[in-house]
C-alpha cells in the first residue's frame, strides 16, 4: 500500500487531483484508515492513475476519461481518437472564426457572403439514426463530428449501409451563453435497432428551401449570414416554415477543398397548392 503522497509522486498526480478523482469516483483510495481518513492507494492502481495523468494532459474532460477508462483497450483506442477528432474539428472552427475576424479588423477579408440562389427541393421520407446532444457554440463542431462518427460506425457494425449526406438538425438556438438541442442525423437502408444515445426514427418527406456554401463559408459568424439569406427568402416567398433549420453534409466534406461546395443551409417549408 502507498501514501497518498507517494502515489501520487509515482503516478505523476498532485495529492489535490487525488482527492478530486477520489470523490468523482474516477480512482477511489484501495483503502481509506477509518481513525484519521489517510488515504492509501494499491501498487496496482498505478497504471490507471498514469492514464488519467496522460488524458488530463490532453485537457479531456473527467466525464470522458470515465468513458475511456470503462473500455477495453481496443474500444478505448476508438473513443480516443473520436474525441481527438472532435477536438482538432473545434480547433480548426476557431481558426476560421479568428482568420475571419482578423480579416473584418484589416478590411482585408473576403465578403461576408457571395451572392448566391436560394432553392427549392423535395426530401422524401428518410429513414434515419440520430444523436440528440445539448450544447453550446464552443462545443458545438466537436460535439457534431463525435456523434456523426459514432452513428456511422454504429451502423457500419450492424450492418447498415449509409445513404450519403448526413444532417445537423437545430432544436434549439445555440449561442456562446446559453445551450441548446441539436441532433446528428445520418441516413442509411438496412434493419438496425436503436442502441443507448443512438435513436432510429423515419424523417417526413418534405420541401426545403436551401443555398450552398463552402467549408471556409461554414466558419462563425460567416454561416450565420446563409442562414440569413435562406430565412430571408423564405419570408420574402410567403413559404411558411414546416420545420427546424438544418445543415446538410455532403459525404466526406471535411476532404473537399476549402473553396469547394459543401453545406447546404436549409429550412423546411410548407409546400404550395395549386
Amino acid at each position: 500500500m502507498l501514501t497518498i503522497s507517494e502515489f501520487g509522486r509515482r503516478a505523476g498526480l498532485s495529492q489535490k487531483a487525488l482527492r478530486l478523482y477520489d470523490v468523482s469516483g474516477l480512482l477511489p483510495p484501495a483503502r481509506v484508515d477509518p481513525a484519521n481518513g489517510y488515504r492509501f492507494y494499491d501498487e496496482e492502481q498505478l497504471d490507471r492513475a498514469r492514464r488519467i495523468s496522460v488524458l488530463r494532459q490532453l485537457e479531456m474532460p473527467l466525464s470522458t476519461i470515465s468513458e475511456v477508462l470503462a473500455c477495453s483497450d481496443a474500444d478505448a483506442v476508438v473513443r480516443l481518437d473520436r474525441w481527438w477528432a472532435a477536438e482538432e474539428a473545434t480547433t480548426a472552427a476557431r481558426r476560421a472564426t479568428l482568420e475571419y475576424l482578423r480579416g473584418r479588423l484589416n478590411r482585408t477579408g473576403v465578403p461576408e457572403l457571395t451572392p448566391r440562389p436560394v432553392l427549392v427541393r423535395d426530401v422524401p421520407e428518410t429513414k434515419i439514426a440520430s444523436i440528440r446532444a445539448e450544447t453550446n457554440q464552443q462545443l458545438l463542431v466537436g460535439v457534431i463530428v463525435s456523434a456523426t462518427d459514432e452513428i456511422a460506425s454504429y451502423l457500419t457494425a450492424a450492418g447498415a449501409q449509409r445513404t450519403g449526406e448526413s444532417w445537423v438538425i437545430y432544436h434549439d438556438p445555440i449561442t456562446p451563453e446559453g445551450e441548446g438541442t441539436v441532433e446528428m442525423c445520418v441516413p442509411f437502408t438496412g434493419l438496425v435497432d436503436p442502441s443507448g444515445a443512438i435513436a432510429i426514427r423515419v424523417e417526413p418527406a418534405h420541401q426545403e428551401a436551401y443555398c450552398t456554401i463552402t467549408m471556409d463559408e461554414c466558419a462563425f459568424p460567416r454561416i450565420m449570414h446563409a442562414y440569413d439569406l435562406v430565412f430571408d427568402w423564405v419570408r420574402s416567398a410567403g413559404r411558411p416554415e414546416a420545420g427546424s433549420p438544418r445543415e446538410v453534409y455532403r459525404p466526406d466534406c471535411h476532404l473537399l477543398p476549402r473553396d469547394a461546395p459543401a453545406v447546404d443551409i436549409a429550412l423546411p417549408v410548407i409546400e404550395r397548392t395549386a
